[in-house]
């Protein structure tokens, strides 16, 4: 029936994504590295004070040209927070607070699932970073990876970088929100080449990955240049979380000079060294930085 749907052209069919099963080879065809995909449903979106409801945690097994070998493990817990959850993110999630009673994340396994991965990837690292940071210090030592903010989707076919986007454009669905389900399906859609590249989401995520780039604060700029600011691309800060209170943009190394002339010809309007940081794999979406 799906078959005669898509042929007839009028029709598109959406199939659920099946978890891969966990399989290890003998004798790998290729050397592998380990890869790490986790997510976290949580109480709200201050990354500070909301606390985990679920981790979700997918490891797989990667050869160097970015293609998914097999996957390895699979980890998945819920946790009961101090307060209850917050009907918003009951509805969102389908957590209940029965469901979560009495329930609480082996942290010592998590700490050993994670140990002797290469990389951790998460659809929007800088979120789901920050909460690995507070109760697992192995994470801070970890090259990180966002699956977000790092390939550009939308040169490559797709609508937006939400999941729920990318799967639709890739002809899936899953069941949203729930951790563990959320990374089976963004390991389908990273192992997918992109376009007409032949490359994998996977192999142009590691790319990025791989670069260093440099962050530039644009401190004081004054208030009536914001929107110029912000069309060039700078985020603001709003200093609660120990950063300066400011604007500022991620930029490739290369382009530091080319940054650095657009503040002082258009920003500042005068000759001015802005606050630089240097940032890789081991700092990038760091609360630390």
């Amino acid at each position: 029936m799906a078959e005669a749907l898509e042929s007839s052209g009028d029709y598109r069919v959406l199939r659920r994504i099946v978890p891969r099963a966990v399989c290890v080879p003998v004798a790998p065809d290729q050397p592998t590295k380990i890869g790490l995909l986790i997510d976290f449903e949580t109480t709200g979106l201050d990354t500070g004070t909301a606390e985990i409801i679920e981790i979700g945690m997918v490891k797989f097994a990667y050869r160097a040209d970015g293609r998914i070998s097999h996957v390895i493990e699979r980890f998945g817990a819920l946790n009961e927070p101090s307060e209850p959850i917050p009907d918003e993110i009951t509805a969102l999630t389908h957590i209940t607070n029965e469901m979560v009673a009495g329930q609480r994340i082996d942290s010592a396994a998590v700490s050993a699932f994670v140990s002797d991965a290469n990389i951790v990837i998460a659809h929007n690292a800088g979120f789901d970073r920050k909460f690995a940071e507070r109760y697992w210090p192995e994470f801070e030592h970890k090259p990180w990876a966002c699956s977000v903010t790092e390939i550009n989707w939308r040169a490559h076919g797709f609508e937006g970088s939400r999941l729920s986007y990318l799967l639709v454009g890739a002809g899936f669905f899953h069941d949203a929100h729930r951790a563990v389900d959320d990374c089976n399906a963004l390991l389908e859609i990273l192992d997918r080449p992109l376009g007409d590249t032949g490359s994998t989401g996977l192999a142009v995520l590691l790319d990025s990955a791989r670069r260093n780039t440099v962050r530039i604060w644009a401190e004081s700029a004054p208030y009536d240049l914001k929107d110029a600011l912000k069309k060039r691309g700078y985020r603001w800060n709003d200093g609660s979380d120990a950063r300066p209170r400011s604007w500022y943009i991620d930029v490739d190394e290369d382009k530091v000079d080319e940054e650095i002339a657009f503040l002082r010809a258009e920003i500042y309007r005068r000759n001015v060294t802005p606050h630089m940081q240097r940032i890789n794999a081991l700092t990038r979406y760091s609360g630390r930085v």
